[in-house]
């Protein structure tokens, strides 16, 4: 049956091509030799069939992924490396895919020349036995350890095969569709609109600002290191230096609001790109990150803000 430990805590990016299914909470973090550079390392993997990695994220699961990332710890990237570098492997900021819904899917897979065992295991499910049980016991797909739990996808993730059934598919009926990976039984579980993430302007967010109550209404996440804040920073932003993301990511949907408007900071808005990403998986509606970060905001809007 569908346990509770197969929601993703709500699940979205271009980099990670045809594996990589959703991140966890459940990571660890190693730094490289490079000082350059975080290593997060997922706990176990799953790797699937998306074509592009867009995550997401919400109930205390434990979707994991198998990839080590490299994230920069300082911004100063060349262009060509933010795409690949980003903290979810996403699509671009303020990118839709204009479909409107996102939806939550479970599945199972078998091989291609399998399926006389997925019209059997077609029968147990119209028996009455879920499809979640039969995935951890049947299933190819790594995501057979949460129950065959994908989490919260939207149109331009996934293969069109897997697309067009999911997106087509009544809620919860099982129906059944054949990829390149091979013969898929999958289940919308539930849908939602789809969540936003954009780039703000600093000079729009400085007018934001001056509403006395956008503090109040909004959430202002800086993910710099300490001693980066002390020699710059703007009023009102919590900071969570992304080189503790072990601490805090695992606990982001209880300490801040997945349904308020979340803007996230960094030096340059090349971390803050990646975290923003790592928020809209874990099914942050609204999520905007500072373009060109504390530095674009001190010589366009504030230049008593040091620049370091």
């Amino acid at each position: 049956m569908l346990r509770a430990s197969h929601f993703p805590p709500l699940l979205s990016s271009p980099a990670l091509r045809l594996s990589a299914l959703k991140l966890s909470p459940m990571l660890t973090l190693n730094f490289s030799s490079s000082p350059s550079s975080l290593q997060i390392v997922s706990v176990s993997s799953q790797r699937f069939f998306f074509q592009t990695f867009k995550p997401s994220l919400r109930h205390q699961s434990s979707l994991r992924l198998k990839r080590v990332l490299h994230l920069p710890m300082d911004d100063h990237l060349h262009p060509s490396a933010r795409g690949t570098a980003a903290f979810c492997a996403g699509s671009t900021a303020g990118s839709s895919s204009g479909s409107g819904k996102e939806i939550l899917v479970q599945h199972l897979l078998v091989k291609e020349d399998d399926l006389k065992l997925l019209l059997e295991l077609q029968q147990k499910i119209s028996g009455g036995e879920d499809l979640s049980d039969l995935a951890v016991e049947y299933s190819i797909c790594p995501s057979k350890e949460e129950g065959g739990m994908l989490g919260w996808v939207r149109k331009g993730q996934m293969v069109p095969e897997f697309e067009e059934a999911a997106f087509s598919a009544p809620l919860n009926k099982v129906v059944r569709c054949k990829t390149k990976f091979g013969w898929h039984l999958l289940q919308v579980l539930s849908e939602r609109e789809e969540s936003l993430l954009k780039e703000i302007q600093p000079e729009e967010l400085n007018q934001r600002m001056q509403d006395p109550s956008f503090l109040d209404e909004a959430q202002l996440i800086d993910v710099r290191e300490p001693d980066e804040v002390a020699q710059a920073s703007l009023p009102g932003f919590q900071v969570l230096p992304l080189r503790q993301f072990g601490n805090w990511g695992p606990e982001i949907t209880t300490k801040f609001d997945p349904q308020k408007d979340t803007y996230v900071m960094c030096h340059h808005g090349v971390r803050s790109l990646q975290v923003a990403k790592y928020l809209q998986m874990q099914g942050f509606q609204r999520v905007y990150n500072v373009s060109g970060g504390i530095h674009a905001y001190s010589l366009k809007v504030d230049q008593t803000i040091p620049t370091y």
